[in-house]
């Protein structure tokens, strides 16, 4: 097991937390209403390669992945627990995007108890920059030359990010990958089928808008590996209702403060205002900025959906300001890595596949006003 070295003073400032045991890097707003994914479903799934290095990053996961593959873990959300235990005191780091995005603090906090209920030490971190993918390779490089046991990472460039996880392929410490992954070299991919998401979602916002008029879409960050797949699924599920156009497609970045902007920009277009019936957004908080600017305008029968299941949404799913989301249940699915990685640390079990979702259609997932309230009792993430 790799030897554990005093912390340092990293070179960025970061937020920190230990336990004992979310927006994409400078992308600006702009049009964008025909790029399309290639996306596909593996019939039998990615297996994991033992040098990891040969790991491809794939976009989909396997109907087995979704449905039946046996996770370490059971439950989701803050309800989620494991029998897995670690063999020592394993030293896991958990970086995301940033520290302010209800999803990064998910990520935070799930890790965090995967670490208290398995015995091992969860450190959380991000750039001081948010969404900076300089200062999350800063991070990496600093954390690999201290000795870490393994990475769980949300990265904002897939690209970007390649070199330190080839690096940490170098030293043997294993990356998990969540949303956005390396093209190579992860151990695993989790988190939530971002295409499923995107399409689920609008498929459900569309049927209850009788298959009929306007669709506007506000996007993550352009060219971010998830924010794209779940808008490739936002598109195809559009595409199939005859009578259902996107008149518009624009970044709001997953910021609420840009999903309001946005949206009340594209809303002084009356081509894109009159007979206007869904928004379907990349995430939540740009949904619940375009309820704001909805609002501000006295618009009304317009159904919004977003993706995540934060606590905020999960209010105005409630209130009927929005229609629907997707749990895509941070918490859980970073719960999820570190048992994964913890077996692996114990006695090299691998994933039975490359991409195991969580969490997925077997979770349902979607979440509308009949049954939001049990979600908030029983399965969030959120506290």
């Amino acid at each position: 097991m790799i030897r554990r070295i005093s912390a340092v003073l990293l070179a960025v400032t970061m937020g920190l937390s230990l336990a004992a045991c979310g927006s994409g890097a400078g992308a600006g707003a702009g049009e964008n209403t025909t790029a399309k994914m290639d996306v596909t479903v593996s019939e039998t799934g990615e297996k994991v390669n033992e040098d990891f290095s040969k790991n491809v990053n794939v976009n989909r996961a396997s109907e087995y992945a979704k449905n039946e593959v046996a996770l370490p873990i059971s439950g989701i959300g803050r309800s989620v627990s494991t029998n897995v235990k670690a063999a020592e005191d394993y030293n896991i780091v958990v970086m995301t995007r940033n520290s302010t995005n209800p999803y990064m603090i998910g990520m935070w906090e799930g890790g965090k108890q995967a670490g208290l209920d398995m015995g091992c030490t969860v450190q959380t971190l991000s750039p001081s920059n948010q969404d900076a993918i300089d200062e999350q390779i800063t991070i990496m490089e600093n954390m690999i030359e201290q000795g870490v046991d393994a990475f769980v990472i949300h990265p904002s460039d897939s690209k970007g990010i390649q070199p330190v996880v080839d690096l940490a392929n170098e030293k043997g410490i294993p990356v998990v990958a969540i949303g956005t992954s390396p093209d190579t070299g992860a151990f695993m991919r989790s988190g939530v089928d971002y295409y499923e998401t995107g399409y689920l979602v609008t498929k459900e916002l569309c049927q209850a808008a009788g298959g009929k008029g306007k669709v506007v879409v506000l996007e993550g960050p352009v060219g971010v590996q998830n924010m794209e797949e779940r808008k490739a699924g936002i598109q195809d599920a559009v595409a199939e209702f005859p009578d259902m156009e996107i008149v518009a497609s624009q970044t709001a970045n997953c910021k609420r403060n840009e999903g309001n902007q946005v949206m009340e920009n594209l809303l002084q277009n009356k081509d894109v205002a009159d007979g206007l019936s869904v928004v379907a957004c990349c995430n939540d908080e740009m949904a619940l900025g375009a309820i704001q600017a909805l609002k501000s305008q006295n618009i009304t029968d317009v159904l919004i959906g977003g993706a995540d299941g934060s606590k905020d949404a999960s209010q105005a799913i409630k209130s009927g300001d929005m229609y629907v989301t997707y749990n895509t249940d941070p918490y859980g699915s970073t719960y999820l890595a570190v048992a994964y990685l913890v077996q692996y640390l114990n006695d090299k079990t691998l994933p039975e596949e490359y991409f195991i979702p969580f969490p997925s259609e077997r979770n349902n997932p979607l979440l509308k006003q009949d049954n939001v309230q049990d979600y908030i009792d029983n399965d969030r993430w959120f506290e």
